[in-house]
């Protein structure tokens, strides 16, 4: 009996030792992450008076995103042979020269996409990946600073797809104005005098214009994270129907040897696209103009494994 008191007590005494000892341990957990914070803030700082610093930046990262299935006799669904993929792959990368007098940013975005659903009973079933999503763009912008913050700028930006219809239609937007960067990462582009070149077979509904051009690029490496949100405007003198704006956000997150997750959205709108579409897609409509059509915004959305060069 003594020995089972003895025993019990012993328990006891190393159950609320450990419970102390990880008491303590918690406690420690608070200062540590305070200081964590305080050095990663002083990082921050160093890295940002670094960006500033006259020379080239150069950058790069992406997101790939695939989703790849197949099923044999899997009665339960209407389609029990099949097999099915998604992949996505994007990629953003940038070469800024900064120098005391002047700039020049030089950017590029890309995002190819693929989809295929084969049903495999059905002999004249496409097994092929189908392009699902195609963007391409690319902006090159100079600018003579008058000052830390403005700068007369001219920006030369193309836009088109490269998987199909290549430059079928392409944009091409050539202008000057000003430059406004209010801090090191954020540029933002005001030019009254642009004129957006339009390139495609289908005249009578793509038309170049004269207009005013706006772009704002934020571009942020803060530690593990990569983030750039970039709008592109473009309002044209002639007709609002010419008008466009893609306005794409990227965020990528890195986890181990520059592997990560990463997140990409996407918006457009452009009318002159819609109309080609109601005239010469899948379900034609000859009688469609500027004023009957439905000028639905342009979304996409691509999430998947992250790679920061």
């Amino acid at each position: 009996m003594k020995n089972i008191l003895l025993t019990a007590v012993l328990l006891l005494v190393c159950v609320l030792g450990f419970s102390q000892t990880e008491e303590e341990l918690k406690t420690q957990i608070g200062p540590k992450k305070d200081s964590i914070a305080a050095i990663q803030g002083r990082v921050d700082a160093l890295q940002a008076q670094i960006d500033a610093l006259p020379g080239w930046k150069t950058g790069a990262f992406g997101t790939i995103g695939a989703n790849l299935s197949t099923f044999n006799n899997w009665y339960a669904q209407g389609t029990p042979n099949n097999s099915s993929g998604n992949i996505g792959v994007t990629v953003n990368g940038f070469a800024n020269l900064s120098q005391d007098k002047f700039f020049w940013r030089n950017s590029a975005n890309v995002n190819l996409g693929w989809v295929k659903f084969d049903d495999k009973d059905d002999p004249t079933d496409d097994d092929s990946f189908k392009q699902a999503a195609d963007v391409f763009t690319i902006t090159s912008l100079y600018g003579r600073k008058l000052s830390d913050k403005f700068a007369i700028s001219g920006l030369g930006e193309y836009r088109t797809t490269l998987l199909n219809n290549f430059n079928d239609p392409g944009y091409l937007d050539l202008g000057v104005g000003a430059t406004w960067t209010p801090i090191t990462d954020l540029v933002v582009v005001i030019h009254p005098l642009n004129y957006n070149f339009v390139f495609s077979d289908n005249d009578a509904v793509f038309e170049s214009s004269l207009g005013a051009k706006i772009v704002a690029d934020y571009t942020r490496k803060i530690g593990k994270v990569n983030f750039k949100s970039n709008l592109s405007m473009f309002q044209s003198y002639k007709s609002g129907d010419l008008s466009n704006f893609t306005w794409i956000n990227s965020f990528g997150y890195t986890l181990w040897n520059g592997i990560g997750l990463g997140f990409e959205f996407g918006l457009r709108d452009n009318k002159q696209e819609a109309l080609n579409f109601a005239l010469n897609g899948p379900a034609p409509d000859p009688t469609a103009t500027f004023d009957t059509i439905d000028n639905d915004l342009q979304t996409y959305l691509l999430f998947g494994l992250n790679y920061a060069f």
